[in-house]
């Protein structure tokens, strides 16, 4: 957005004309939500969102409200447009060292916005804990102060507001967490900027995941297609006392729309598993051997190794004898290369037909520098273990991350706090896995997966359990 902004200047419009309207849909939204407030105290920054503020505050008092205004650093030393706006409100404000909260107080934070990239200054870290620890509702101007448009990050302290309103288009920050979490409620308004500039700056490489995304890759329904058109899922099952794992994954992908699925089970498991299954098919694999000669069948394209499998030596065997099929490497098949990942990257190479959903310990274990990197936020990061292992990854927590080999990259914000249970990532696992199947490519699967999997979260509602979540699992 800070290059639409230079963009859109050079096209020809009117900045001051786009600080305005920021100006008033922030003055707008702080006069509905807030109608009784005794005070708005508006904080002024250094540069443009400081500008924006000004304007708020000209247009607050215009409204006949109560406005103070403090200003971080000398205001005459505002330039451009910024200035322009401190000038038309006719008011300088105090420094913000001054403020004290009263009861009734709404703050308008116009300090940082998205650009910030250091640790905020000692003063204003101060103010936001003054401002918190006194409980004031806050309407942030773009984001709240003191995180990065980037990561989300916290840089050093930040506000939390109740409101945030920003303009033209999400930043990565307000979905990112604790990002998104510190923005309150989220506001986009369209100040004028044309599209066509917008999209020529972003060019889509990270967005918000949503069906508009991967909706073109999903299969088409036909009255003449059978279930092996719709493919066969093959889940591998744990030992005997370890099965209900890839039973989830199996009725996960079954529910997605795979045509038949089988659970890959040691003879010792298909007493258990037969014990629990109907629709789900059961095929004994007891070592490499009989998967190789089972995989001399070359229907057999789609595989999901991890949930419940064990951690080792058999996995990565097992791995080796997939390298060819499309695969979703899941938990304890994550885990089984954590001494040697690029043993990993090396076996998927080509066209990418290699799915990874790690959780942030699974993703240490198999990117461990990249994980270290504090300067990093979770795209970038996700999109550095995509490059390196030419493979869809899917980086879980509460703002899942996708991203592909090719630079692209997703951020979910769809999924329940709920989802958080035994289990569920099992489930994820099983939905890919039958999206897979089904022959969309890797990135598009694993979107279109992690995006079902909150779905059916909503609709398995709070206290879910993860038999819950893959009864609700739907097909697109």
């Amino acid at each position: 957005m800070a290059a639409a902004d230079r963009a859109a200047a050079a096209s020809g419009i009117d900045t001051y004309g786009l600080m305005e309207k920021a100006g008033a849909a922030v003055a707008a939204a702080a006069l509905r939500l807030y109608p009784g407030a005794q005070r708005f105290a508006v904080f002024c920054g250094p540069g443009n969102n400081g500008g924006d503020g000004y304007v708020v505050a000209r247009l607050l008092r215009e409204s006949a409200a109560p406005v103070e205004i403090f200003h971080l650093g000398d205001p005459d030393r505002l330039k451009g447009d910024a200035a322009r706006a401190k000038a038309a409100c006719g008011r300088t404000g105090q420094d913000i060292g001054r403020y004290a909260p009263r009861q009734g107080d709404v703050v308008i934070d116009g300090l940082f916005g998205a650009g910030l990239a250091r640790d905020v200054p000692s003063d204003v870290a101060d103010l936001i804990g003054k401002v918190g620890k006194a409980g004031i509702a806050v309407v942030a101007i773009d984001l709240p102060s003191g995180l990065d448009g980037r990561t989300g990050a916290v840089l050093g302290a930040a506000f939390r507001a109740a409101h945030t309103v920003t303009f033209m288009t999400r930043k990565p920050g307000h979905l990112l967490m604790p990002g998104r979490e510190l923005c309150g409620r989220l506001e986009i308004v369209d100040i004028g900027i044309p599209g066509r500039i917008v999209r020529a700056q972003t060019n889509g490489r990270v967005a918000e995941n949503t069906p508009a995304v991967w909706r073109s890759a999903m299969p088409a329904e036909q009255l003449e297609t059978h279930k092996y058109k719709r493919g066969h899922l093959v889940v591998f099952s744990g030992e005997a006392s370890k099965t209900g794992a890839a039973r989830m994954s199996a009725t996960a992908g079954l529910k997605a729309g795979a045509g038949l699925v089988t659970i890959a089970a040691p003879t010792e498991a298909l007493a258990a598993n037969s014990a629990h299954l109907t629709a789900v098919m059961l095929h004994a694999i007891d070592d490499a051997a009989a998967l190789g000669h089972w995989l001399e069948d070359t229907r057999l394209q789609t595989f999901i190794l991890g949930p419940g499998f064990g951690i080792g030596k058999r996995a990565r065997k097992f791995v080796s004898l997939l390298r060819d099929r499309r695969l979703v490497l899941d938990a304890d098949g994550i885990s089984s290369f954590k001494d040697d990942p690029q043993a990993l990257f090396t076996l998927f190479k080509g066209e990418p037909r290699l799915v990874l959903t790690p959780h942030d310990g699974e993703f240490a274990r198999l990117f461990p520098d990249i994980a270290a990197d504090k300067g990093a936020g979770k795209v970038d990061k996700a999109l550095a273990a995509a490059s390196r292992s030419n493979a869809a990854i899917i980086y879980k927590g509460a703002d899942t991350v996708i991203a592909s080999p090719d630079g692209r990259a997703l951020i979910n914000t769809n999924a329940p706090v709920w989802l958080a249970t035994a289990g569920s990532g099992d489930v994820l696992a099983g939905i890919v896995g039958g999206l897979l199947a089904q022959g969309l490519p890797a990135f598009e699967a694993a979107a279109a997966a992690v995006w079902l999997h909150g779905e059916a979260g909503h609709r398995a509602g709070k206290g879910l359990t993860a038999e819950d979540l893959a009864a609700q699992v739907l097909p697109f």
